[in-house]
């Protein structure tokens, strides 16, 4: 028994003592894929397709990508079994990732199961799960509703069509998809949860009290139906149990907006943002309450930080904007504006912003950087210089500003001051190729008498300081 002899036997056409010798070492390596595939290959060649189906079902057990199982098992039922050839297709399209193709695959394995209802409603769920990956929800809706018209005994088919609902925004069809679940059996821990939180989402937290099994739903729905006494009776009894838990925190945050104890609403949404970080709900209950204290400043900051969470990055802004109206001094509101402004392609109006944040912040090296560049690219080489003497200040060893800075005052005409930045330039920066073409270009400059083009200079700078006096 060796993996020589079989193939001998299989080089000299001897296919059924090779198929054995193969089998008597399958034996001893049942999960050896390479073997699988010899035995699949051989028995195809002895005509057992059954038996070479089995090999190749036992590959994608053990690997269920492998293309080769694939396209044999393709191989195998091209001419007698157009179901599962194209089924076997739409598997190999799916694990390259052509999806289209695949669906296309899987809709003609439909077309082609007679009357098979559990080939085709297992086919009808594979074909709703790639229109979830292809990004198109009302076909996949489509198949699940076709799946639960031939079969009830999937859980699994209730829960992703009401997850689709949700996100089609179809509250009330989520809902009813999943009582539709429990009318069938599936009353599960989980399909409570979900249609619990459902009732809450649709403002029924009567129903969503009555089906949920979770403690901390339940105080939910209690605080939404007005029951805040037994509700924080409850939250009492259980926050040992949830004290790591962020949901404790937000509800304890909801019961203390109720009772318009802000500052303890504040201190409760803190903790839920230390095991939340980020979470839009923090910013979201964080407007609420200071929308309750009449903080206009904090509630409209706040706003735009939950927008900005969400991906709303234009009411972000907007908000910001308006908290920036209210109060202007505050650095990291103003600067996160600059930065906004600069991402959403404002690049005008994101300079003014770091222009602001250097009066708040006169050592903000990147905003400081970022100005110069931005009056460089304009043109305007005398506001460069000013920002990188402001950046050199800030950073007394930034070769990169000095070597800039020596550009600048070349720009303009100003040999001293290009000398100057060159030759600080070259006591702070290490040795490089570009250490040395400094030496060369400061040598050449101390041989050269630089005039400077008094016409360029003061029309540039009459224009630009125009500008900055608007």
């Amino acid at each position: 028994m060796s993996i020589n002899a079989a193939e001998a036997f299989e080089e000299n056409g001897q296919y059924e003592e090779a198929y054995a010798e193969y089998k008597k070492m399958y034996e001893h390596n049942p999960n050896d894929l390479s073997l699988l595939a010899q035995l699949g290959h051989i028995a195809m060649v002895l005509k057992k397709n059954d038996e070479a189906e089995e090999y190749y079902h036992k590959m994608l057990t053990l690997d269920a990508t492998n293309p080769t199982a694939y396209e044999q098992l393709m191989d195998i039922y091209i001419d007698t079994d157009k179901y599962k050839y194209y089924v076997y297709r739409g598997n190999l399209h799916s694990i390259e990732h052509k999806f289209e193709h695949a669906a296309n695959d899987f809709k003609k394995a439909i077309a082609n199961a007679g009357d098979d209802h559990k080939a085709i409603s297992s086919t009808r769920f594979v074909l709703g799960t790639l229109y979830e990956q292809l990004g198109n929800p009302t076909k996949a809706i489509d198949e699940y509703l076709k799946v639960l018209d031939y079969d009830h005994t999937h859980e699994e088919v209730y829960v992703r069509l009401a997850n689709l609902y949700v996100i089609e925004d179809a509250i009330p069809s989520a809902i009813e998809t999943l009582e539709r679940a429990r009318k069938e059996g599936f009353d599960t821990d989980s399909i409570c949860e979900n249609l619990a939180q459902l009732y809450l989402k649709n403002n029924s937290p009567d129903k969503a009290k009555e089906v949920s099994k979770n403690e901390l739903t339940r105080i939910k729905a209690m605080l939404a139906l007005g029951e805040g006494q037994e509700a924080w009776t409850k939250l009492e009894e259980i926050e040992e149990q949830y004290k790591d838990n962020s949901q404790l925190y937000s509800l304890k945050a909801e019961y203390y907006y109720t009772e318009k104890e802000y500052d303890k609403a504040l201190e409760a949404v803190k903790k839920f943002s230390e095991l939340a970080p980020n979470h839009p709900l923090v910013f979201q209950m964080s407007a609420l309450i200071y929308e309750g204290k009449n903080d206009e400043y904090n509630s409209t900051l706040n706003w735009g930080k939950y927008n900005l969470v969400r991906g709303n990055k234009d009411i972000a802004i907007n908000e910001f904007l308006n908290a920036y109206q209210l109060k202007s001094n505050d650095a990291d509101l103003v600067a996160t504006l600059a930065n906004l402004l600069e991402t959403s392609g404002d690049k005008h109006q994101a300079m003014e912003f770091y222009e602001k944040l250097t009066k708040l912040e006169p050592n903000n090296r990147s905003a400081l950087e970022k100005l110069a560049k931005y009056r460089e690219d304009l043109g305007d080489y005398r506001g460069a210089a000013e920002y990188l003497e402001q950046l050199i200040e800030a950073d007394k060893r930034n070769f990169n500003a000095m070597k800039k800075l020596g550009l600048m005052y070349e720009k303009i005409k100003d040999k001293q001051g290009a000398v100057n930045y060159y030759k600080k330039y070259l006591q702070t920066a290490p040795q490089s190729d570009e250490y040395t073409q400094i030496q060369n270009k400061l040598a050449k400059l101390e041989n050269t008498e630089m005039t400077p083009d008094i016409e360029e200079e003061g029309l540039i700078d009459k224009i630009m300081r125009f500008f900055n006096k608007q």
